[in-house]
């Protein structure tokens, strides 16, 4: 039986996350964590910076959703607009490797 928050994989449940973007439950390794400093996003790889964290899948359409949608400022509860600039960035870097 599932137990209400966690995804199997294998043996093992793993914690949940939302994406931000498209708003799809998946597993929290399959997300990037993204944290405000002053009033810019940037994305957290080591999953360790201080700070209310929101979770968005690693694709620019993702980010194109979110952006329509303005989760960015609701999720961090955040007033006025946040700088996406370093995140775009490094999504737009993580396209370009993945396609070669």
């Amino acid at each position: 039986m599932r137990r209400q928050g966690k995804l199997e994989y294998g043996d093992q449940a793993a914690p949940l996350r939302t994406c931000v973007g498209c708003r799809v439950r998946t597993a929290k390794s399959e997300l990037l964590r993204l944290v405000v400093a002053g009033d810019v996003i940037i994305p957290d790889l080591q999953k360790r910076l201080p700070g209310r964290g929101a979770s968005l899948h690693p694709s620019l359409a993702c980010l194109q959703l979110a952006d329509r949608r303005r989760a960015f400022t609701r999720a961090f509860r955040a007033e006025g607009t946040l700088d996406q600039t370093r995140l775009r960035a490094y999504l737009e870097d993580l396209t370009r490797k993945a396609a070669g």
